[in-house]
């Protein structure tokens, strides 16, 4: 049994698409800036072993692998407890970059058992962990800035 889910979010930062870009591509970073991600290990030149947690009492095991460095696409194959993919696209704006978010996965498990009665407290739940990479990103680039 698997449920899919699809997410899309747009933001805007103050800093240049490449500030942008770099911040999002160096994961073993991501627990300095985003809370919500425990920890990370680079597996691989292109995979990542990353926890995550955001709000419910519940980690996420995922294997990152990277489809995409380049601007304006940055995009990993998620593996692990989720299936499937996040993107971000950046767009340049005036000492600012826009971050159009699109991500599909699929869940199976006690994840899948849990969204059939509990769907809105997942995608509540991803909500926050994006809340936190939004504000993290936004701290990260302006310490770089």
């Amino acid at each position: 049994m698997r449920r899919s889910f699809v997410f899309a979010d747009t933001w805007v930062v103050d800093a240049p698409v490449d500030e942008v870009a770099a911040a999002l591509v160096d994961l073993e970073h991501y627990p300095r800036w985003w809370p919500q991600v425990r920890a990370v290990a680079k597996l691989g030149p292109d995979t990542a072993w990353v926890r995550c947690r955001s709000t419910l009492p519940y980690t996420l095991d995922l294997v990152l692998d990277a489809v995409s460095r380049t601007p304006p696409v940055v995009e990993v194959a998620i593996g692990g407890d989720l299936d499937g993919y996040a993107r971000f696209t950046l767009s340049g704006e005036p000492g600012r970059t826009r971050l159009d978010f699109a991500q599909e996965v699929s869940v199976g498990g006690l994840l899948a058992l849990a969204s059939y009665g509990g769907r809105w407290l997942l995608e509540w739940n991803h909500r926050r962990m994006m809340a936190g990479c939004r504000a993290g990103l936004a701290a990260r680039l302006g310490e770089l800035g």
